[in-house]
């Protein structure tokens, strides 16, 4: 049996990503909560993991003693500017809190400025809908950047802007208020300008940060490779889902599915880029769904898939997202910002994980600048419009007590943490079922 070590470059942050709505709880000041009061999502969050409520502390423990380095966490606009006139001080001392709380631990903090929430008088105009947005996220970054910049050098403007403005303005399972295709490449480019003013405006007050964004990629395949119609579907679907805002940071024009949106401000507003990865696509031509660009996904009839269908674990798609990002911007830093499963059980968390890294090790000995990961996520948290049926937490959690449930999985990372690596012997001990995929004889 091979014995061997895949190790990283020294200084790779090791980490874990989470974001405030999912963990605070008792968040009522945001369109989440409206849209959970409404009866739009499987459950309410609640407490969620009680961060606000002081249990980060215990989970900030947890995470420095199983050998996390860093960690990506949200503020909540709501909760620092509770109305357009007023900042709330007592908020704000809580976010310092927290990253003075990772610092202490020897944990570097990742922050995160938009993570899907709004506050309720935003949504009141409308949101990303219009541009009048633009000035309105800046002040909101300047205030936040200045109260924190004690404790954070590396910033993420916004997570995910293609998931916020497709799940809202096509799909329809995050709230928005005027939805369809217009408007959610509108809901877009309008973020897309406010994180090109938010990362002049975090340069400004902190020369030295390193500021990007959180990109969900999500790669495709045409199902049917002979077939005219899956292979244009499948690029058609790759274009409308993942090369808008990498579009207009690339070239100053952001191209959608309905045509280009001029963004010369956002031209090279980027000092790495954050890249969220959770499974690929296959692509087939659907005339009955329009919705969908014509198209209908699926995983292959042998994967391995999860707990209900959200992912299938397929870690080559990872690499030829990281491939993908280094052929668009070559030597640009990448961090991967979220990877995980759900996996209630724990019993495929932990060959994905395996695979996934092995994967990124890959990457790394092409000599792509691959500088961190942080897994989804520490703790089992409220999974947006799917609630709490989904259990993405390396700890499990009892949503009526609280109390965290160490899975397998903590032990697993935590080698790999520890070790700056991934070894055979950790393969063999927690996923002996990928061993010769990952160390073949």
């Amino acid at each position: 049996m091979p014995q061997a070590t895949y190790h990283f470059p020294k200084g790779f942050l090791w980490g874990t990503a989470t974001s405030s709505h999912q963990m605070e709880g008792n968040n009522t000041n945001n369109n989440w909560h409206k849209w959970e009061e409404e009866g739009h999502t499987a459950h309410k969050s609640g407490l969620a993991a009680d961060w606000w409520g002081g249990r980060w502390r215990e989970d900030f423990d947890r995470a420095a003693e199983t050998g996390q380095n860093a960690h990506r966490l949200s503020v909540e606009w709501s909760r620092i500017q509770p109305t357009p006139d007023i900042w709330d001080e007592d908020a704000i001392e809580k976010y310092r809190s927290m990253l003075r709380g990772l610092k202490e631990r020897g944990i570097t903090p990742m922050v995160t400025l938009h993570h899907f929430t709004d506050p309720l008088w935003l949504g009141e105009m409308d949101a990303w809908e219009t541009e009048k947005v633009i000035p309105l996220f800046e002040k909101y970054v300047r205030k936040t950047v200045d109260a924190l910049k004690e404790y954070c050098t590396l910033w993420c403007t916004v997570n995910e802007p293609n998931v916020y403005a497709l799940q809202g303005y096509v799909i329809g399972d995050f709230p928005a208020r005027h939805k369809g295709l217009k408007m959610a490449m509108t809901v877009l480019a309008n973020t897309l300008h406010g994180h090109a003013a938010a990362y002049r405006a975090i340069h400004e007050i902190q020369p030295e940060a390193r500021v990007g964004y959180a990109h969900h990629h999500r790669p495709t395949a045409a199902k049917r490779s002979w077939f005219p119609l899956d292979v244009l579907m499948s690029k058609i679907r790759f274009n409308a889902v993942n090369l808008g805002f990498p579009s207009g940071i690339s070239t100053g024009v952001m191209k959608t599915p309905i045509g280009g949106f001029s963004v010369p401000d956002a031209k090279g507003t980027q000092d790495y880029l954050g890249i969220n990865y959770y499974s690929t696509d296959t692509i087939s031509f659907n005339l009955s769904k329009p919705g969908q660009l014509f198209t209908h996904h699926e995983y292959p009839k042998d994967a391995d898939v999860s707990d209900h269908g959200f992912a299938a674990n397929i870690p080559a798609g990872l690499f030829a997202t990281i491939k993908w990002a280094v052929r668009r911007y070559p030597n640009l830093p990448i961090i991967i910002t979220e990877n995980g499963i759900e996996d209630s059980t724990d019993r495929m968390r932990p060959r994905y994980l395996a695979q996934h890294l092995h994967q990124i090790w890959r990457a790394v000995n092409f000599n792509w600048p691959v500088k961190g990961y942080f897994h989804w996520s520490l703790v089992d948290n409220f999974e947006w419009e799917r609630g709490w049926n989904q259990r993405f937490g390396l700890w499990g959690l009892d949503i009526d007590t609280q109390k965290r449930i160490r899975r397998p999985s903590v032990d697993f990372y935590a080698e790999i943490c520890k070790e700056n690596g991934l070894s055979s012997e950790m393969v063999q001990k927690y996923c002996p079922e990928v061993f010769e995929k990952i160390f073949p004889s």
